[in-house]
């Protein structure tokens, strides 16, 4: 085994104690109380419980996330290439054109969700 890999075995070993301690502490020292209907409803700054704990979203919540984090990490990809291409940037407009290419894939990927109205939240359904 290469020396270089000790520290990455260090800190997987003190990462696997200190969850396993914190565990082990917890179940030690923890409380075991009676359970009470009081304890198992839902907190709503000291009121009574109005409906369900768990209420259903609407599936336009969860659309809206996908695409978020579909063009968040597209953004990851944008700072990584400008990161390249700026060091690359003598090469030519190769990367440039690449660039461009996955831009163009975006547009007609966002063109489609607005031709689809994953966007519209006027639409009831």
């Amino acid at each position: 085994m290469s020396l270089d890999y000790v520290p990455i075995l260090f800190q997987i070993v003190i990462a696997v104690v200190v969850a396993v301690s914190m565990l082990g502490g917890a179940i030690l020292i923890g409380q075991r109380g009676r359970r009470t209907p009081a304890k198992d409803t839902a907190y709503e700054c000291g009121k009574d419980p109005i409906g369900p704990t768990n209420p259903r979203f609407s599936v336009k919540f969860y659309m809206v996330a996908m695409l978020f984090i579909l063009f968040d990490i597209e953004t990851v990809f944008f700072f990584a290439w400008a990161v390249v291409y700026r060091q690359e940037l003598a090469n030519g407009p190769q990367i440039l054109f690449g660039m461009l290419f996955f831009l163009a894939v975006l547009g007609v990927g966002l063109v489609y969700e607005l031709r689809k109205k994953a966007l519209d939240w006027t639409r009831h359904g």
